[in-house]
């Protein structure tokens, strides 16, 4: 990590002002990007400055390293990083491997299946090569999720969720978020009751207000909207209601009528 923050600082100054566009500086950054997928660090600023290079200097795109990118933007999620992340890559590299196959794991996660995640991750797993620390990154966001959407769920459930983990291995992540288990196999996330968190609309409306337009050529004449946001005109001495609130329609009916 000490490597990290000494490259960190070296690489904010570099990101000031318009030597961030210098291709010169790709080398610096691209080395910055491998220390980060080593010590588990992440710099997303520094990263998206990476892309930004490739996208006005095609020619020194590096699929490795975007690679690198993609895997550590997914492991923050659920921030939107990834999506960034992709939206800086044009299609024709995102067809190639290994981005292709990043952005499908990227796609089963943010769309929470993650059994078929894990069973992805383990046919290429030559992925993660140099990455530190991305399967329980991973299993940080699934707990997240967990935790917002369950009340209760089937320890098996949760076991496969988060990568068909031991029991051992499943202790250690209840105990981390403070969830427990009875002896019936189910699990006690939380209740979701007690988390729900209201908010008090305050819609301020002004009926006092009243809109007189200039009278047509027809004799017709508008008079103000009333409490119920309905418009009248005076056709020939009759009141019609022309005009009710933008949720209905015109009815053309007598006021009585309404």
């Amino acid at each position: 990590m000490a490597m990290f923050e000494q490259m960190r600082a070296n690489v904010g100054k570099l990101l000031k002002g318009i030597d961030r566009y210098n291709p010169e500086n790709l080398a610096t950054l691209e080395r910055y990007v491998e220390t980060q997928a080593k010590e588990n660090a992440y710099d997303l600023e520094a990263n998206l400055a990476v892309l930004k290079l490739y996208q006005f200097n095609p020619a020194f795109f590096q699929t490795t390293v975007t690679a690198q990118i993609l895997l550590k933007a997914l492991t923050n999620l659920p921030h939107t990083d990834f999506t960034l992340c992709k939206c800086m890559i044009d299609q024709a590299h995102q067809e190639e491997r290994p981005i292709r196959q990043i952005l499908y794991l990227g796609d089963l996660l943010e769309t929470c299946h993650f059994q078929a995640f894990w069973q992805a991750l383990d046919e290429n797993m030559d992925l993660l090569e140099g990455i530190t620390g991305f399967e329980d990154s991973v299993r940080k966001f699934i707990c997240h999720v967990v935790g917002i959407t369950y009340q209760h769920i089937d320890r098996w459930l949760l076991a496969e969720m988060l990568g068909d983990l031991t029991d051992s291995q499943l202790k250690v992540w209840m105990s981390k978020y403070g969830w427990s288990a009875d002896e019936s196999g189910q699990i006690f996330i939380c209740s979701q009751e007690e988390s729900i968190k209201p908010k008090n609309i305050v819609e301020k409306i002004d009926f006092d207000s009243e809109w007189w337009p200039q009278a047509s050529g027809c004799g017709t004449k508008e008079v103000p909207v009333d409490r119920n946001f309905r418009r009248y005109s005076l056709v020939q001495g009759q009141e019609i209601c022309i005009c009710q609130s933008p949720l209905t329609s015109l009815t053309g009916l007598p006021a009585e009528a309404e």
